[in-house]
């Protein structure tokens, strides 16, 4: 797991034995099992998430029910608002399969910035790069039919359609799992054809 991190730093900056020692000295990677809650609606967070394998989700309970809003998978990374925002959290993150993270909070990276201020480059190219992804999904989200999201998600990321729950990809997409499953059909009728 320390060489996938590693690796994924390398994307964006150099490292030198000190500066890799620093990072994995953090007590940063962390298991967690399958339907584990890691951030509740109300609780206050500054843990930000990597995910190194497997998957976790970002959802609201809204009169009871769920609501996807987010998937994170391999090499992805999310910092909840509530960090940023030091208010308490307005939705749940919880792990969708078992999944290693690595967790880091705010201290971590003040830390290793002072230390090695090339770790604030990285971090900042990051946040502009998941900024802008985020308004393009959004973006997408707000001008396509639950028709053309489901099949952009066939599209963009498949892997998703076998390791999350349908009831779970129905809320993601905006509707409800009935619709998911005639969504399916019609498209596998017209694929058929």
């Amino acid at each position: 797991m320390q060489d996938i991190l590693l690796d994924f730093i390398s994307k964006y900056i150099s490292l030198n034995e000190d500066e890799e020692n620093a990072i994995l000295s953090l007590d940063l990677f962390h298991s967690v099992k399958k339907g584990t809650i890691l951030l509740k609606e109300g609780q206050q967070s500054k843990d930000s998430y990597f995910v190194l394998k497997g998957c976790i989700r970002t959802y609201y309970v809204i009169d009871g029910e769920e609501k996807t809003t987010a998937f994170y998978t391999e090499m992805e990374v999310l910092t909840p608002p509530c960090v940023i925002s030091k208010m308490p959290s307005e939705y749940y993150i919880s792990c969708v399969e078992d999944t290693i993270l690595t967790i880091s909070n705010a201290d971590m990276e003040v830390e290793v910035n002072s230390k090695f201020p090339k770790f604030e480059i990285m971090c900042r190219i990051l946040s502009e790069e998941l900024l802008a992804k985020k308004q393009l999904d959004f973006d997408e989200f707000k001008t396509s039919s639950p028709e053309q999201r489901y099949l952009n998600l066939m599209q963009s990321r498949p892997d998703l359609l076998q390791r999350v729950p349908q009831h779970q990809l129905a809320s993601f997409l905006g509707i409800q799992p009935q619709s998911l499953s005639r969504l399916r059909a019609r498209i596998m009728e017209k694929n058929k054809a």
